[in-house]
């Protein structure tokens, strides 16, 4: 099964539906950069990274290809963002905007 070993949250934006811009390491071995969470009609949920094609569609650049990693991913990344919202809530505004880097 696979491991996340590391949650960065990169950037935190109030304005839109684009909540955070996170990046996370595999097993110690693989990252993944500019994985976002969007703040859906009904839910937070994350966007594997993509590009536009030729044809103009936004097809993802990795993504989990089963349930399993899926729900890993997604509910890992989101205590990360309660976890960084509250210490943020809690901590100096200097302390915390070192980690963004």
């Amino acid at each position: 099964m696979m491991q996340i070993s590391d949650i960065r949250i990169r950037k935190i934006l109030q304005d839109g539906r684009l909540r955070a811009v996170v990046s996370l390491t595999i097993d110690e071995s693989i990252a993944v950069h500019d994985i976002k969470l969007v703040q859906g009609d009904e839910r937070m949920f994350v966007a594997m990274p993509s590009r536009r094609d030729e044809a103009g569609t936004f097809r993802d650049i990795i993504h989990p290809i089963n349930p399993e990693a899926r729900s890993l991913i997604e509910s890992t990344i989101l205590k990360a963002y309660d976890e960084y919202l509250a210490a943020e809530a809690s901590a100096p505004a200097s302390t915390l905007s070192d980690d963004l880097g």
